[in-house]
């Protein structure tokens, strides 16, 4: 055999032992050992090298997080067994662990949170939501003379989606005062000045209303509005801290397509009257009545892109439970088995399976965190799948709150996707939150 046989012989040698390796459970659990872990207070958690050898421990903040049970800073341990973990108070602690007390093969940083319960919700509700300004939604033709028509608005450059916040510097909150304003400039020959919120800047335009000798006024050329009103899923009652949290996805304009920000609304009680079963390619939907007079059940402070947020004194009636479940991190929902918490009829709350087919590893706030399939033969034969109007239905796994329904897969209503839990909550106010979201679409579900 010559030197170069003999030296390709030895390197696919090397490589198949390699491959070998890393297919071994130890060198799989090596490569799954986590670097950075996070805990609530008095949550417990294993880890597992499976290697033949004894290591040191050595945990700078033993009244953090114990190791195995202890409260000391530095002992042995046998990597053959699980490492136990369990936290009981909030802070940070590093754990490192040294073959022979000398060699580095291991860091832990493990952030320790509060402990955090809510209630998961369910409830259909309806949602009335009034935008912190005037919402530009169209254009139209204002006719000046019988030959001519124009628009104003257009002309002076506003756009689909502008937010009108103020009209001669006075903050605007009601669209049914924009009449009287457009008539005064219009008589008066003098323009408006608009201050409107346009790609979270805000700019001011000119626009001088022009008289429209059909209907008899002046006008701006602009259809607008300042209210949106639906219905929805109550994700979450966090009785602690007074809060909660819906829908999992942002409200847009149905037709702009923008966000709507939040000047004042309430979600109230709703019931579910009817049910149009979704079909592929054709989204059903929940057909629920709410009125003046229904009980107002909290405010909305927030749209965001994981739903909204507001205050709620109490947890609504019909509920499933009212027993708080813990929540999981991002990282801890699994694929396999879970329930939703749903109405399908009236107010009654009811529990249906669904499995959790896909988790998307996310380490900061992103829509579209799992993917999910209705198992529920009773889900199935009522609704068709996932309906528009079950968004916010908590998807609960081994006894835990992990996210809620957003959107339907159009072409698969029995699947659709969800969000973590954890993206809500940091939104509600009730966990640190990272770094901010992104925007995703109203209508799905």
């Amino acid at each position: 055999m010559s030197s170069n046989q003999r030296k390709k012989l030895i390197g696919l040698l090397l490589v198949f032992f390699v491959c070998l390796g890393s297919l071994s459970t130890p060198f799989q659990s090596f490569a799954s050992f986590p670097e950075e872990l996070r805990l609530f207070t008095g949550q417990q958690a294993s880890l597992q090298l499976t290697m033949p050898v004894s290591a040191q421990v050595t945990v700078n903040n033993p009244e953090i997080v114990k190791v195995n049970g202890s409260t000391k800073h530095s002992f042995q341990v046998d990597l053959h067994n699980p490492i136990s973990l369990e936290s009981y108070k909030a802070g940070q602690a590093e754990m490192k662990l040294k073959l022979f007390g000398k060699i580095p093969l291991k860091t832990v940083k493990v952030n320790v949170v509060p402990d955090l319960k809510v209630i998961p919700g369910g409830h259909t509700i309806g949602v009335k939501l009034k935008s912190a300004g005037v919402l530009v939604v169209g254009h139209h033709l204002v006719t000046i003379a019988d030959d001519k028509k124009i628009s104003p608005g257009e002309d002076a450059k506003i756009q689909l989606g502008d937010l009108i916040v103020k009209i001669n510097g006075k903050p605007l909150t009601d669209v049914s005062k924009v009449s009287e304003l457009v008539a005064a400039a219009g008589e008066n020959k003098k323009p408006l000045t608009l201050t409107i919120t346009r790609n979270n800047e805000m700019i001011e335009l000119q626009v001088q209303p022009s008289y429209d000798v059909v209907d008899k006024t002046y006008r701006l050329g602009l259809y607008i509005r300042d209210s949106a009103a639906g219905v929805g899923t109550l994700t979450f009652y966090a009785p602690d801290q007074g809060v909660y949290g819906a829908l999992g996805h942002v409200i847009t304009d149905m037709d702009t397509q923008t966000p709507i920000t939040v000047g004042s609304g309430e979600i109230v009680h709703s019931n579910v009257t009817s049910i149009s079963k979704s079909q592929n390619g054709e989204p059903g939907e929940k057909r629920a009545q709410f009125s003046k007079e229904s009980k107002v059940l909290g405010n909305i402070e927030k749209n965001t892109s994981f739903g909204i947020f507001g205050k709620m004194g109490e947890l609504p009636d019909h509920g499933l439970t009212k027993e708080a479940l813990p929540v999981a991190f991002a990282e801890e929902v699994k694929e396999g088995p879970a329930q939703i918490y749903t109405v399908v009829n009236g107010q009654k709350v009811e529990k249906f399976d669904i499995e959790v087919i896909h988790v998307a590893k996310q380490d900061f706030p992103a829509t579209k965190g799992m993917v999910i399939k209705i198992t529920d033969p009773r889900l199935l034969e009522k609704t068709g799948g996932i309906v528009q109007g079950m968004s916010g239905s908590p998807i609960i796994q081994n006894g835990k709150v992990i996210g809620a329904v957003t959107h339907v897969f159009v072409n698969d209503p029995s699947s659709g996707y969800g969000c973590f839990i954890e993206w809500m909550l940091q939104d509600a106010g009730i966990m640190l939150r990272p770094a901010p979201t992104t925007i995703t679409e109203l209508k799905a579900s």
